[in-house]
């Protein structure tokens, strides 16, 4: 699957960031804040995005309204399934990711293997 463009990425950022639908023109008027960038880049890029599976649209007028198909964290768990998928050995790619996570993120980890646990016990 990988990831993204650089200007994929930054389009991404910021539809994530939002909530609900969005058009080519209030992207185009939030990015241009940051960057000088042509609308018709813009458009295809969000056009593209779409032709990947990334972004949903639905047509109002003449323009379309985009929302991504996976939220930022739906996205971020494909790619570290992706990395493990490619890594090599899944156990060593598993054993040198735990090495280094933070106390804070071992204990998030056990608590969500302990909710999956108790989940699938009780069905």
């Amino acid at each position: 699957m990988g990831g993204f463009g650089e200007l994929e990425t930054v389009v991404m950022d910021r539809l994530w960031n939002r909530e609900g639908t969005t058009s080519v023109r209030e992207l185009f008027e939030d990015l241009r804040l940051d960057r000088e960038i042509a609308y018709t880049t813009v458009m295809s890029t969000m056009d593209n995005l779409h032709r990947k599976g990334w972004l949903s649209r639905k047509r109002q007028g003449k323009a379309f309204l985009y929302w991504p198909t996976l939220t930022r964290e739906q996205h971020s768990a494909r790619l570290m399934r992706d990395a493990l998928d490619d890594g090599g050995n899944p156990s060593l790619v598993l054993s040198h990711f735990l090495e280094q996570i933070s106390d804070e993120e071992s204990a998030a980890l056990r608590a969500t293997l302990a909710r999956l646990n108790d989940t699938e016990d009780a069905g």
